[in-house]
């Protein structure tokens, strides 16, 4: 797979709230992927993006040491109607969703226009 996989979340981010983290590393690239590398759902997302040309930036929570505090800030984030806080995808620095909503959208035909939008998807 060709995504930009990204383990270092930076010297500055040790003195910011997780939830500051999440917002600055979302706004950082078209799309962002919070996921745990070992996560079926989470390489599902990873597929479809890659299948669709889009190269989002992947945040593997597993693989770094605040992981467990980002993935509580994400449930926290996604609210009582998500059961898990990854895969949490970011286009455009919004949050769109779980799996579930990524494929809603991409099934309703909305998901291509938000990527077009963002600057991930040219085509």
């Amino acid at each position: 797979m060709q995504y930009q996989a990204q383990q270092q979340y930076g010297a500055s981010s040790s003195s910011s709230s997780p939830m500051r983290r999440i917002e600055r590393m979302a706004a950082e690239n078209a799309v962002v992927m919070f996921s745990i590398s070992s996560c079926c759902m989470c390489h599902a997302v990873k597929r479809l993006f890659c299948g669709m040309g889009v190269n989002p930036t992947v945040y593997e929570l597993d693989e770094d040491p605040r992981g467990k505090e980002i993935e509580k800030a994400l449930m926290r984030l996604m609210g009582s109607s998500s059961s898990a806080a990854v895969p949490a995808v970011f286009i455009g620095g919004k949050l769109v969703g779980s799996m579930d909503r990524v494929m809603a959208s991409h099934i309703n035909g909305s998901l291509v226009p938000l990527l077009k939008n963002a600057g991930a998807l040219w085509l």
